[in-house]
């Protein structure tokens, strides 16, 4: 069976330290708080590039950038991004959107998602209208609620150029 377009789906979890700032699809926010990992730890383009890389069956982020190597620690995840998608486009595929949802209870997204947008269109070299970022709280209950930690989820659409 041939499928000309295909979905993936991409979830990533960070704790939350004290010390910012946060770095939050590709963006640096003013915030008390910082996400931690072995790269910057941007749980938002972490979730982004499995879902890519999950759509075109090429593994996972773990897989391509291993938390195991020492070069990439505190890496850029702008720049595993973008290498993930070369890779994708590479076997033939291209972006039509990204649907995504950050899950934290602080800082609230909404005044920074114009620019998470603009950044993660220029990262794909897609528009940013093909981009949607939206955000949820935990209402103050469990994990997320607590604040220590943060996740992301992001669903894409891809299509056989």
């Amino acid at each position: 069976m041939n499928f000309d377009i295909r979905i993936g789906l991409g979830h990533d979890t960070h704790r939350l330290e004290a010390g910012g700032p946060l770095r939050l699809g590709g963006v640096d926010i003013d915030f008390a708080g910082h996400l931690v990992g072995h790269s910057d730890a941007d749980v938002l383009l972490h979730a982004i590039t499995d879902s890519l890389l999950g759509a075109a069956n090429l593994g996972d982020i773990g897989e391509m950038f291993p938390d195991t190597d020492p070069a990439l620690r505190g890496k850029d995840s702008g720049e595993m991004l973008a290498a993930a998608y070369a890779r994708v486009q590479a076997e033939g595929w291209e972006l039509c959107n990204l649907d995504c949802v950050v899950l934290a209870e602080r800082p609230k997204l909404l005044p920074h998602r114009e620019a998470i947008c603009q950044r993660i269109a220029e990262l794909l070299g897609v528009s940013p209208a093909a981009i949607a970022v939206k955000g949820k709280t935990g209402e103050r209950s469990g994990e997320i609620g607590q604040g220590k930690i943060m996740q992301a989820i992001c669903n894409c659409l891809i299509q056989r150029r």
